[in-house]
């Protein structure tokens, strides 16, 4: 299975009473699929992952596979800052037809270098699934140093890494030091074309829940050579990208949903709320601007 170009974290969808909402989640990896995306990704912090229930996670990653049926490949979150939870979800992610698993660098308890490696490691061995991982200081307090990334990009089975952590050098040390067939993602809708610059094979993306064709276009446009018409589509959806960022993720983008008529609920799990109304008015403005409301 090829993993490259733009894969969707997708959102997952609730009733107004909390519970999982399978039709529309239906829906939305069918309208992805047509729209061009080469990847989905269930359960990431975008999925709400944090706050499902073990049977929950399972079942949604098998929901996913199920209708996508092979057409795209299904990246599913199995991250836990409980290594022994980690390699159990990512087990059951494998059985559940995955073809890969992505997993966040354990939080909270804030692990030395050594113990981010020897948690990947471990992972990657017993899971029987390709694994990426996910470094995201600003959700996990601890950054995955380049040289942590260079020695796991050599584990048999770590097939690469989600890069949201802003530092553009560190990346690029990265790139340098790794593996060659170690592969890279932006984990930031705004730095993906920065990052495609560094090399990078493709996004996993928030906005894409919102513009698939788009952001499916935009990195098929740069690995292509067209840097103007990648660039072109960047500033024109950026200030959408802002406005996702208004609010915790995924706050904006299940409210732009909503918005666009594409869930029938903005349906969040506490610790997160629904929307302020001032931000909900700039990026109600966003997607005007787009034509999508």
């Amino acid at each position: 299975m090829s993993f490259t170009g733009n894969l969707t974290a997708i959102v997952t969808p609730f009733h107004s009473d909390g519970s999982l909402d399978l039709d529309t989640l239906t829906s939305l990896v069918e309208w992805q699929i047509e729209s061009g995306v080469q990847g989905l990704v269930p359960c990431g912090s975008t999925g709400e992952a944090a706050t499902l229930s073990h049977e929950e996670h399972v079942e949604v990653v098998r929901h996913v596979v199920s209708v996508a049926a092979g057409r795209v490949p299904v990246v599913a979150g199995a991250g836990s800052n409980s290594t022994r939870e980690a390699v159990s979800l990512s087990r059951e992610a494998k059985a559940a037809g995955a073809d890969a698993a992505l997993l966040i660098s354990p939080y909270y308890n804030k692990p030395t270098q050594e113990g981010i490696f020897e948690h990947y490691r471990a992972v990657a061995e017993e899971s029987g699934l390709p694994i990426f991982i996910y470094n995201i200081p600003g959700r996990t307090a601890s950054r995955i140093e380049p040289q942590t990334l260079a020695r796991l990009s050599r584990v048999p089975g770590i097939a690469g890494y989600k890069e949201c952590g802003g530092d553009f050098t560190n990346t690029a040390a990265t790139k340098l030091a790794a593996a060659d067939d170690f592969l890279l993602f932006s984990g930031d809708d705004a730095i993906t074309l920065p990052l495609l610059a560094l090399g990078a094979d493709g996004v996993i993306s928030t906005i894409g829940n919102l513009v698939p064709d788009q952001m499916t276009e935009l990195v098929s446009a740069f690995k292509g050579g067209n840097l103007a018409r990648a660039q072109e589509i960047h500033f024109r959806l950026l200030p959408l990208m802002q406005a996702l960022g208004l609010e915790t993720n995924p706050i904006p983008v299940k409210t732009a949903l909503q918005l666009m008529g594409r869930i029938p609920d903005a349906t969040m799990r506490l610790p997160l709320t629904a929307m302020q109304k001032t931000h909900i008015d700039t990026l109600e403005a966003a997607l005007v601007r787009l034509q999508l409301r």
